[in-house]
């Protein structure tokens, strides 16, 4: 601020005060005879000022300062430094005995001074009229301000003395549980302006209280408290108290318990605590990890005991024949798949394959499943080989339905539809077809990708060693519903039946079996190796060769170790 800015002092003790600037309260009095420059508050003693006055000071105070008190302010500086100040009144002593300056004394040694300069103030922009003698005092008027405190004793609070009310004098205490959170008790606010409960006539109203707000806001806290103390004592005492474990083998009823996929043993106990099988999620934990096999329990469905010991549920779930689950092999024919079904849903004999014989058509089957008539079973090669996780909800019905999907979702999948004609072949149904006779006669991947070569190499119309027929003794069982390896070559060679390939040209109507993966993506890769015969000596490995005279060779070989093993 510039040097007509606020005073010393800290602060003012009024903002509208017209003594602001406070000056005198730095531990300094202030001297005597000198005019305090303030702000605005000038205006009430300054004095009218002289053409001379204006020509002098006109160029120094721009017309923008008119009404601010400036010049007044330049002209009480230059009337201090010609004039000896006057002396003053004492000054009033407050509290500590320290004298302090009101401000009085100094309008009165300037209103006795001379003013050769008395006349209108063009810089106020309103009329001003000299003085009459002595200044105004500002205190003592009804409009007066109060008078200044002691640095010690400003901002301070009044003591707030609170009446005593009545009954009829206190106010209303609204219930936090009343409609929308507002309004009056009484209902005197039929306007619904939803006040908060305004007084009534003479300001006074009577105070009422909900007794059932109350109540219920103490059972609410009583429940908080209780409900948190329950939880907290619950996470406590599993965390640090002893692991709640039952005795035994279990007892009562049987429950399936269903592990899903990437399970780990903490989510393992916590589905057995809820099935109700084991005491605490923590005994099943510790009882796996005490186990050496406890990590290698599978997911699936478990039949389980309720109120099992840790240690008896681990046991019961390392073991894979435990899992309520069934599992369907590579390769399996449908006779096989139907009887595995029924025994392991407690069903009759024969119930599943009378199900999958009448309502084939109507499981799931691809459009070009079936079309030929002389398919024995239009669900063999479509019961697709994995495992499937049973309930107590399974029937025969949802389980072949599930095991078609699986089937079909897998050669849309290897695009079996579309790769038919590129080997060679009329439909999609003989590349399944093929899968199983692969399947059925290999006994690893590398075989399945020769097998599939030789298959290929006897359906072509140049094969003149077999004439087109695949001789494949898996044919021959599969329509005698059997797995003979010694049977008589010359009775399956006049064996008339469309699926025996020993009789017949070209492929059976069918498939034989169902294919896995391996042999279905070797059908669609065969090995092109040039391959047209096939024996296994052993019994465990299998010789491809790609003529009849290695091929004869190594079946001499075989039908002579066969005579020895039967001791011939």
């Amino acid at each position: 601020m510039t040097e007509y800015g606020r005073g010393g002092g800290s602060e003012p003790w009024h903002p509208e005060d017209p003594l602001y600037g406070d000056q005198g309260w730095t531990a300094h009095q202030t001297q005597q005879g000198q005019v305090p420059y303030g702000g605005d508050p000038q205006q009430h003693y300054a004095q009218p000022q002289e053409p001379q006055y204006q020509q002098q000071y006109a160029g120094q105070y721009p017309q923008q300062y008119a009404g601010q008190g400036y010049a007044e302010q330049a002209y009480a500086q230059q009337v201090q430094h010609q004039q000896m100040p006057q002396p003053m009144a004492p000054q009033p002593v407050y509290g500590d005995g320290q004298g302090w300056d009101t401000g009085q004394g100094q309008y009165a040694a300037a209103a006795v001074q001379a003013d050769p300069y008395a006349g209108a103030d063009p810089y106020a922009q309103q009329a001003v009229a000299a003085y009459p003698g002595e200044a105004p005092d500002l205190y003592t008027t009804a409009e007066a301000y109060p008078p200044p405190q002691p640095p010690g004793q400003r901002h301070l609070e009044p003591e707030r003395v609170e009446e005593p009310l009545d009954e009829e004098s206190e106010e209303p205490e609204e219930s936090f549980l009343a409609a929308g959170g507002r309004g009056s008790d009484d209902g005197d606010d039929p306007a619904g302006r939803g006040r908060r409960g305004g007084r009534g006539k003479g300001g006074k109203q009577k105070k009422k209280r909900s007794g059932a707000a109350c109540l219920i806001a103490a059972l609410v806290i009583v429940g908080v408290v209780g409900g948190g103390g329950y939880y907290g004592y619950s996470y406590l005492k599993e965390r640090f108290g002893p692991t709640e474990d039952f005795a035994g083998e279990g007892s009562g009823e049987t429950v399936d318990v269903e592990i899903p996929k990437n399970a780990g043993l903490g989510q393992m106990g916590r589905i057995l605590k809820e099935a109700g099988v084991v005491a605490s999620a923590q005994a099943f934990v510790d009882a796996a990890n005490a186990n050496p096999r406890g990590k290698s329990i599978q997911p699936g469905v478990y039949p389980m005991k309720k109120k099992m010991s840790g240690a008896a549920a681990v046991a019961l779930m390392i073991d894979p024949s435990k899992l309520n689950v069934l599992t369907v092999a590579e390769g399996w024919r449908n006779t096989r798949v139907y009887e595995a079904i029924d025994k392991k849903l407690g069903k009759p004999e024969g119930t599943t394959k009378e199900i999958a014989l009448r309502e084939g058509k109507n499981l799931g089957l691809p459009a070009w499943a079936g079309n030929n008539p002389k398919v024995v079973d239009p669900l063999e090669g479509f019961l697709y080989p994995a495992r499937y996780d049973l309930s107590k909800d399974t029937t025969p019905e949802s389980l072949l339905r599930q095991m078609v999907k699986s089937a079909s979702d897998k050669y849309v999948e290897l695009g079996v539809e579309g790769k038919a004609k590129d080997l060679g072949l009329e439909n999609p149904l003989q590349v399944v077809t093929v899968a199983s006779l692969v399947n059925a006669e290999g006994k690893n991947h590398d075989d399945f990708r020769k097998m599939s070569e030789v298959v290929y190499n006897r359906l072509k119309k140049t094969n003149d060693v077999t004439n087109q027929r695949l001789q494949f003794d898996s044919t021959y069982n599969y329509i005698k519903n059997q797995s003979e390896i010694n049977f008589s070559l010359k009775e399956a060679q006049k064996f008339d039946n469309p699926y025996n390939t020993h009789f017949v040209k070209g492929l059976p109507p069918g498939p034989i079996g169902n294919p896995g993966t391996e042999a279905l993506t070797a059908t669609l890769n065969p090995d092109h190796g040039g391959w047209m015969f096939f024996v296994s000596v052993d019994g465990d490995k299998t010789t491809f060769t790609k003529t009849y005279e290695e091929h004869q060779k190594l079946a001499d070989e075989f039908q002579a170790r066969q005579k020895q093993k039967n001791g011939g």
